[in-house]
């Protein structure tokens, strides 16, 4: 009998698993696909020439996670690669947005939106500079993080105090128009809120914005040298060579509980895994709770508390085998790894007031990535893998567009849906249909298939808005990973600190998993004693 059994493969289940093994527990994780590495995976099923990333593809969390750092990766293979510039937002007029490697680039850039600008963006930089380092601390460190809490209120002191804190708590809409006289930033900032379910106007998003953006700035937002799965391998063959045995094809069907305790877990074969000392999972928290472990189990406040749980937006993916780079406009977007396809700031928030109201958006803001540009391993010299991905509502009411799109996802509904995609970058690079080689669709209810996390393909396991943050992650409560049941951790991104590929929440669960068992540890050696 292992001492701990991890559900599920993923990002945070691997890194839960390898920081159990560190501390010399035995380790089985049990992945429910065929595959490791839940959300970060690769293939070539677009082209056989074409390496595809599934679902994330770039980096930028990762790059600056402790967690991540601590498993020294480096040594199990795992290689960065940089596009040129990291970021582009065009426009149509053939003006750009970019967020350049230096941020000497990114200010000369922005200063011809308008003069100022340039020193308005390294203004925010070097608040960054004096308050990054704390704030990452602390994000990934266990809530609460009293020592890096306590460091970074001094840094906050330092850059701006109150100042700074109000300009993080700002909606991006508004924090671009009180430090940007143009166009430029305020696109920077915008575009990077809605990586996560954050319109311009919502209340917080201007820190997110501002934390991306910089996160972009210090350290870029890296690929993996071959492909997603890189990351993943690196993290599986570490696990495994410290004794960890994963299990794929071995799905989770309910936890084992005793006397108020998980003991284990019983897969969909039938089959009783044991855990002598705690179960940890890398599922949804709606998933665990209610499908894992019951409502018998658990107190009713926190069932009644899941019926408030709020999923972020659902995703809707296309992949591209392109037979040339991306036709765009603005000749600056061409060597941006990530470009934000949208009409500026107010088409960013059109589309997520159409989310809003539940209509698929008829100019969907799209998320481009260009891979090749980025890693050039990852297709023939001349040539691009891109995908780009866009929201949709969780439940559909209605279309915005004309398609008739209905929610069913449909092959029907997928094929005019990956259409207004297309059409849509094809307004800011012309010509770019002409360079499809082949395509993939991934709709929502596709993205749940292949990853169970990935509530019709919802990439952040539950919204990024601050009611659902820290204390309120997943529901109101301590923002640790221990639930009501003794030996059972949740440790996805429904935890603390949530989404992103950085390791955080697994490694959160492992350490609460290490520092519960140690008196019983320390117990038994002195009665061996």
């Amino acid at each position: 009998m292992p001492d701990a059994v991890v559900i599920g493969a993923g990002p945070n289940g691997l890194v839960a698993a390898n920081v159990l093994v560190d501390a010399g527990w035995s380790v089985e994780a049990l992945e429910a696909q065929q595959e490791p590495g839940g959300a970060v995976r690769s293939d070539r099923g677009v082209h056989p020439d074409y390496v595809s990333d599934l679902f994330s593809a770039f980096y930028p969390l990762a790059a600056v996670s402790p967690v991540l750092a601590r498993l020294d990766l480096a040594a199990e293979g795992l290689r960065w690669s940089h596009a040129p510039r990291v970021l582009a937002h065009p426009l149509r007029d053939g003006r750009c947005a970019v967020l350049e490697r230096r941020v000497e680039e990114t200010t000369a850039g922005l200063q011809t939106f308008a003069p100022g600008d340039g020193d308005a963006w390294l203004h925010m930089y070097e608040a960054w500079s004096r308050v990054g380092p704390h704030l990452v601390q602390a994000m990934f460190t266990p809530f609460p993080p009293v020592r890096p809490a306590l460091r970074l209120a001094a840094a906050f002191r330092a850059a701006g105090g109150l100042r700074l804190a109000r300009n993080l708590a700002l909606p991006v809409r508004r924090l671009g128009e009180e430090e940007f006289r143009g166009e430029g930033g305020r696109l920077l900032l915008a575009g990077n809120a809605l990586h996560a379910d954050l319109a311009p106007e919502a209340v917080g998003s201007g820190g997110f914005g501002w934390l991306m953006s910089m996160l972009g700035q210090s350290h870029g937002f890296p690929v993996p040298v071959g492909g997603a799965d890189a990351l993943t391998a690196a993290l599986v063959r570490r696990f495994q060579r410290r004794g960890g045995v994963l299990r794929c094809g071995e799905r989770a069907a309910s936890v084992v509980v005793r006397r108020g305790r998980a003991v284990g877990v019983i897969t969909a074969a039938g089959d009783t895994v044991g855990a002598s000392r705690a179960v940890l999972a890398d599922t949804s928290a709606p998933a665990l709770y209610r499908e894992l472990v019951g409502e018998e189990h658990l107190p009713s406040r926190l069932l009644r508390d899941l019926e408030r749980f709020q999923w972020d937006f659902a995703t809707f993916k296309v992949d591209w085998a392109l037979s040339d780079s991306v036709p765009w406009t603005a000749p600056q977007a061409s060597g941006a790894g990530t470009v934000h396809v949208a009409d500026g700031v107010d088409g960013l928030t059109r589309f997520a007031s159409q989310i809003a109201m539940g209509q698929v958006p008829d100019e969907p803001f799209a998320l481009l990535g260009q891979m090749t540009t980025a890693d050039p391993s990852r297709s023939p010299a001349g040539t691009e893998s891109a995908w780009a991905y866009t929201h949709v509502p969780q439940i559909v009411a209605s279309d915005a567009g004309s398609d008739r799109i209905t929610g069913r996802w449909d092959a029907r509904e997928q094929e005019a849906m990956a259409d207004r995609v297309e059409a849509q970058v094809e307004r800011f690079a012309p010509g770019f249909r002409t360079r499809i080689l082949a395509r993939r669709i991934l709709a929502p209810a596709t993205l749940q298939a292949m990853d169970e996390n990935l509530h019709n393909g919802a990439i952040n396991n539950g919204t990024t808005a601050l009611y659902q943050q820290a204390l309120f992650r997943p529901v109101p409560g301590t923002g640790r990973p221990e639930t009501p049941v003794k030996g059972l951790y949740l440790a996805s991104a429904a935890a603390h600190p949530g989404g992103g590929v950085h390791g955080a929440p697994g490694a959160n669960a492992a350490r609460a998993a290490l520092a519960h068992c140690a008196p019983t540890i320390l117990l038994h050696r002195a009665q061996r004693l």
